[in-house]
């Protein structure tokens, strides 16, 4: 199998490093937290001229028709200046749930706004009490007329404060818990009865806690037959997975080179602290687990459009745990070898622990997915 990328994708790859080089120093991206939005219009546009919020649509839609491993790359390069653009919500998750539950009347109209950078989507998904259940879903969807009224509440939206577009789980039919009765709804932002309250998390991003009291939306709001959302959830989470995946990758190179040089230039008792052996051993372990965690990112780009749900889950499963774990690793001896700089906010070390740590816990910690893949009988099945 051949692990070299393309000539295009290779400039890909060039072009936004190139320009994260540029407009991504860690005293600009400084700048963009304090921002409005948490994050650069400026850099939201630049991406935009690239062509990388379209990248993932197909052409007949507005897009560019590339597929997991472009991703891959984007969410690499992302990741390695900590970037706080809204890409994952907007394009992967959002642009997931367009791609594959939308109507080509739907796809056609907001495809191209989202490729143009002027419309923002935000999957509206967790609950207080749901944790890393993707169908314990509280929040109700109630048949009036041709339409329906949405009641109830989300929590952590990722970059919900700045969308216009809400993609909403809620329940048209059953218990709390049940997978089937699940309906994803596409609410504008600004409708009567929604009400955001934003707020920054720990890593930087921007996100928020929702509530639709009485929100009324169109029979077209709803993007998957009723009862049958829970297959596009998961499939959408899966790309999500993989997308994150490659991000902590990018993150990870990025922390492991930052250490690398402190060690370098860093000195104790008159040489540099990179000469004792301690130090080197945990270094190379750094780089093990960097390596790990990037054989895991591709088997994901490889495995996110696969048809087998069931088999698709399982491996998304075992990419969450490793790369966790290796990501976990790698963002604590990042600040241990750094010592007290690196629990400052004017340094990078910390933030990259933060960011690790967020992806980490992002739709199922370690230890959720592993108990859940020891249910299931393991990565491998039995034939």
């Amino acid at each position: 199998m051949d692990f070299d990328l393309s000539e295009d994708q290779r400039l890909l790859q060039d072009s936004l490093a190139k320009l994260l080089k540029d407009k991504y120093g860690f005293e600009q991206r400084k700048a963009y937290l304090k921002s409005e939005t948490g994050w650069s219009r400026e850099v939201w546009a630049a991406l935009a001229e690239l062509g990388l919020l379209g990248m993932p649509f197909a052409e007949e839609d507005g897009g560019l028709g590339y597929g997991a491993i472009e991703t891959m790359i984007v969410t690499e390069q992302l990741g390695r200046s900590l970037a706080l653009e809204p890409f994952i919500s907007t394009v992967v998750m959002g642009g997931g749930f367009l791609r594959h539950g939308a109507t080509a009347e739907q796809r056609g109209a907001l495809v191209p706004q989202i490729a143009e950078g002027k419309l923002l989507l935000a999957f509206a998904h967790t609950e207080p009490q749901s944790r890393f259940d993707l169908n314990d879903v509280a929040t109700t969807a109630k048949k009036e007329g041709e339409g329906y009224v949405i009641e109830g509440r989300k929590g952590v939206v990722v970059h919900g404060d700045t969308a216009d577009q809400l993609i909403v789980t809620s329940r048209l039919s059953g218990q709390r818990r049940d997978r089937d009765g699940i309906g994803v709804f596409l609410v504008p932002a600004d409708a009567k009865g929604v009400s955001r309250r934003g707020f920054r998390t720990s890593d930087g991003q921007r996100a928020a806690d929702i509530t639709f009291d009485g929100v009324k939306v169109g029979a077209d709001a709803l993007l998957t037959g009723a009862g049958g959302g829970i297959a596009l959830v998961e499939r959408v989470v899966d790309e999500t997975l993989a997308a994150l995946a490659a991000e902590a990758v990018g993150c990870m190179e990025a922390a492991k080179d930052l250490t690398v040089d402190y060690l370098k230039t860093r000195k104790q008792f008159g040489r540099p602290i990179g000469s004792f052996q301690a130090l080197q051993h945990r270094a190379a372990e750094m780089m093990v687990c960097l390596e790990q965690a990037r054989s895991m990112a591709m088997l994901a780009a490889m495995l996110a459009s696969e048809p087998d749900a069931a088999e698709r889950k399982r491996q998304m499963r075992a990419v969450k745990i490793e790369v966790g774990r290796n990501a976990r690793f790698v963002g604590q001896q990042t600040v241990q070898m750094h010592g007290g700089i690196a629990m400052t906010m004017e340094y990078a070390g910390g933030h990259y622990l933060k960011r690790l740590t967020v992806i980490e816990n992002s739709f199922g910690d370690m230890d959720h997915h592993l108990a859940a893949l020891s249910e299931e009988g393991g990565v491998f099945q039995a034939a």
